[in-house]
């Protein structure tokens, strides 16, 4: 808020400019120096700030998504949070990614750009380590991946891409996809060393070990759908894919398997009966064969049926539903 002058200062002040000790022609030149602001063409911000916060909401989500993939598949404590979301050259970022590392190269959008996934040494080989039954102890001494290490990791990355394109559905469909995996940056020149690219920082813990994952987009590779990259279109891509969300999961809950047992009808019998039961002995239940049977789902009573033969087995036909709030809950 701009400071209210008083009585007294603004008559000092029209005074000093009656007078000629202050010239309104400097304090206006110093109002338009105080707007000019600094521009280096040589890096120029292709992102807005909205654009970089909606980045950041990206995958911060991205970044809840794969600590609970990591954890599950890793059966170990694994805490993955967004460090920082920049914009910077893309010779700046393979200066600054050490050699060697696993660097996964990946498709966008069908192979119209291509943008990086850098994992820190220090992380990748803890994962493998777990992954193959170790306690997740990292190389003091970075060094290339063999052959089966490269495959275990590219499982990973693999799977870690899959979950990048369901944190980007909101704004798009990403399909990125892995190219190839590289452990020397210096090969991988995807666009020209000015070109601008926003680089996603997490940071990774992982047991005892600690690095840093980040996710490396040229604006060239998503300009066709920078216009996406805010706020509003965000929170309102959110609100309409409820219906859709809402059929994902009714779709993944109908495969579920659940139990279910008919019961043909019960009895109470002594310890001594039950000891002295011999084959063909008959034993007797509460229930007449022309009542309906009990279904039950989930041992909850759910249905009445009859029983029958359906390609000789064994079978029950539905003839009643019971309703929910007639359930036998004991």
């Amino acid at each position: 808020m701009s400071e209210v002058l008083s009585q007294s200062e603004i008559d000092a002040l029209l005074s000093a400019l009656s007078s000629g000790e202050i010239d309104v022609e400097e304090v206006k030149k110093e109002e338009i120096k105080a707007k000019i602001r600094v521009y280096d063409f040589r890096r120029p911000n292709k992102f807005s700030k909205d654009q970089t916060r909606t980045l950041q909401m990206i995958h911060e989500n991205f970044a809840r998504l794969i600590t609970s993939y990591l954890s599950s598949n890793l059966r170990s404590i694994v805490q993955v949070s967004v460090a920082s979301v920049d914009q910077t050259t893309y010779e700046e970022f393979i200066r600054s990614v050490p050699n060697p590392t696993i660097i996964n190269l990946f498709s966008i959008n069908s192979g119209e750009g291509q943008a990086l996934l850098e994992i820190n040494p220090s992380i990748a080989y803890t994962i493998i380590d777990r992954l193959l039954g170790g306690p997740g102890k990292t190389i003091k001494d970075s060094r290339p991946l063999s052959e089966i290490e490269q495959r275990i990791i590219k499982l990973v990355t693999d799977k870690i891409l899959t979950i990048l394109n369901e944190a980007w559905l909101n704004v798009t469909n990403l399909k990125a996809k892995t190219a190839k995996i590289e452990t020397n940056p210096q090969f991988l020149q995807i666009v020209s060393p000015n070109e601008t690219v926003a680089v996603i920082v997490f940071k990774v813990i992982l047991g005892e070990s600690e690095g840093f994952m980040n996710i490396c987009i040229p604006y060239i590779s998503i300009e066709t759908m920078i216009d996406k990259l805010n706020a509003h279109f965000w929170f309102s891509q959110s609100t309409n894919n409820i219906p859709e969300n809402q059929s994902n999961v009714e779709a993944g809950l109908k495969k579920t398997y659940l139990p279910i047992a008919v019961e043909l009808g019960k009895t109470t019998i002594t310890i001594k009966d039950l000891l002295e039961l011999q084959v063909g002995d008959v034993i007797t239940l509460d229930q007449l064969t022309t009542e309906p049977l009990i279904v039950k789902v989930q041992d909850k009573v759910k249905f009445l049926a009859t029983v029958g033969l359906l390609r000789n087995k064994l079978a029950v036909q539905i003839t009643e539903t019971i309703a929910e709030e007639e359930w036998d809950y004991e």
